[in-house]
């Protein structure tokens, strides 16, 4: 993408600030975020940022695409509060769409959840069924069926992402987020501490763990061919927390023996296993992951060195 105005909205968050920075290189980027869950400290000096919510009523949105990363991304927030979780993920994401598309914005790329397909160790294809166990999947699954009316019914690209899992490191954009933090960056920063990384339940469970450099890169490349629909983005490939622990201690040449947990999350809600299968997004930009987790983890415990 080159030479486009682009809003960016979460785009203090995690991956907001990753995707940011990096279409800041070649396009007039301006980020929004009311920095629940953001810093503006993510940002570098060449994005515009604008502290704002998604449910305001004048957000900057004179621009040629919106990225709408922004969203309450924890299952206990929308526990906790199910009418806040509501209107900040679906009445702000038809906000943001709504006031884009005033002003002559036709593509919109959108974060979904890769949490709708529930446990699976076989990869996840767009096409299977999925349903809502909690309020945070009811909401991207909410933005899924608005994106349909946007596409149908406004004649827009509108492209949800189905992110898997994603991680950079807490001496990365993740730091910031603390508890919400993927495991990866929690366990990393204990464990180069000294400190043994607490596990859920017995650590078998496994995820889909995808680099945010990969994340950015699908989400730049949906943007680009203008897609419509959803799609995932994840690597195909899933390791438990047990492997993570020790990938982590190779890495950061220590030993230590996980703290086994017991998982604060109802088995009703918890997702124990996540793959995705990402042909769909291959066959339609030539997406595929470049960072192996091997490298990813390296990646990870670099700054710690």
């Amino acid at each position: 993408m080159e030479g486009k105005r682009v809003l960016v909205t979460g785009g203090a968050g995690f991956i907001g600030s990753n995707l940011a920075n990096h279409l800041a290189a070649d396009n007039d980027v301006v980020a929004v975020d009311d920095l629940y869950l953001g810093t503006p400290e993510n940002l570098d000096d060449d994005v515009e940022f604008v502290e704002a919510s998604v449910l305001d009523d004048d957000l900057p949105a004179d621009v040629d695409v919106l990225f709408h990363l922004a969203a309450l991304s924890s299952l206990n927030m929308h526990e906790e509060d199910p009418q806040r979780g509501a209107r900040v993920n679906v009445e702000g994401f038809v906000n943001a769409v709504e006031q884009v598309a005033a002003n002559g914005c036709d593509t919109v790329v959108y974060a979904t959840t890769s949490s709708i397909y529930g446990s699976r160790t076989e990869p996840s294809p767009e096409s299977m069924d999925v349903e809502a166990h909690t309020g945070y999947e009811a909401s991207k699954l909410a933005r899924e069926r608005y994106a349909e009316y946007y596409a149908n019914g406004r004649d827009m690209n509108m492209a949800g992402m189905r992110f898997f899992s994603v991680y950079q490191g807490a001496r990365g954009a993740e730091g910031h987020k603390g508890e919400f933090a993927n495991i990866i960056a929690q366990f990393a920063d204990w464990m180069a501490n000294g400190e043994r990384p607490k596990v859920y339940g017995d650590g078998g469970h496994t995820r889909d763990f995808t680099h945010v450099d990969d994340i950015v890169r699908g989400i730049e490349l949906a943007a680009d061919h203008e897609l419509t629909g959803v799609y995932n983005l994840g690597t195909g490939d899933a390791y438990s927390a047990d492997d993570v622990v020790e990938m982590l201690n190779d890495e950061l040449g220590t030993d230590l023996e996980p703290e086994y947990v017991e998982n604060p999350i109802p088995e009703e809600k918890f997702v124990y296993h996540t793959c995705a299968d990402y042909s769909k997004i291959n066959d339609a930009t030539g997406w595929e992951p470049e960072i192996s987790f091997e490298e990813g983890i390296r990646r990870v415990c670099e700054p710690y060195k």
